[in-house]
């Protein structure tokens, strides 16, 4: 008898296959994960994961996505610099709490053109555990900034600005503090990577639009 996607048999199965992807992921990173290791973790046949998933980076990225943490908070209240240094302090405890190669991975699904999980074309592909990967990481990490800079104030003050690159001048300092194991950064820290920030586009709002023309902040429900 041919199993459907509702079948509680195979959804077992896949949780079995999920469940043991992402306890290898979590202790040893994405080389742990093989077809060999989780199939043997999870008692589950090879051919079985195959009707689940293509390769194995379809499940690698699915056992990142059950490791991605939680979407960080944006306050309701407050201009743009509070808000802002508000949200960096979420994001530093996320990131400082989250494993390291899931730190490094939502870093790298926060870039447009990656040609691996997080792609921008796997969006739009056929592959639904990639999809799932990226749209996680942009809800999580790239929305709650569309819901700070999005406000009048933040166009008013920021002007047209490249998008990426705001988020690395923002968040980059976060990640490298995670991934080179040093002290984590508290508020004021945080407070001086957002006054740096906005002290620059100050100053280059003052100084007029740049050539060519900087990036305008895509929705994020449309990544």
């Amino acid at each position: 008898m041919q199993m459907t996607e509702q079948d509680p048999r195979r959804q077992r199965s896949r949780a079995r296959l999920l469940d043991a992807a992402t306890t290898l992921l979590a202790k040893g990173g994405t080389d742990a994960v093989t077809i060999d290791a989780v199939t043997k973790l999870a008692n589950v046949a090879r051919a079985t994961l195959y009707r689940h998933f293509d390769n194995g980076t379809e499940l690698v990225a699915a056992a990142f996505g059950r490791l991605i943490p939680p979407a960080p908070t944006v306050p309701a209240d407050g201009d743009l610099r509070d808000r802002l240094v508000e949200l960096m302090v979420s994001q530093a405890k996320l990131i400082e709490s989250a494993p390291m190669h899931v730190t490094a991975m939502c870093w790298l699904g926060m870039g447009p053109a990656l040609d691996d999980y997080s792609s921008a074309a796997a969006v739009e592909s056929d592959k639904p555990e990639l999809r799932t990967l990226r749209q996680t990481i942009v809800e999580q990490y790239r929305a709650a900034f569309d819901q700070v800079f999005g406000t009048p104030e933040a166009a008013e003050r920021l002007g047209a600005f490249d998008y990426d690159l705001a988020l690395a001048q923002l968040i980059g300092p976060l990640v490298f503090t995670r991934l080179a194991t040093l002290t984590p950064l508290g508020r004021v820290a945080c407070e001086q990577i957002v006054d740096d920030f906005l002290a620059a586009r100050a100053a280059q709002v003052a100084a007029g639009p740049a050539e060519p023309a900087l990036l305008e902040i895509p929705p994020a429900q449309a990544l």
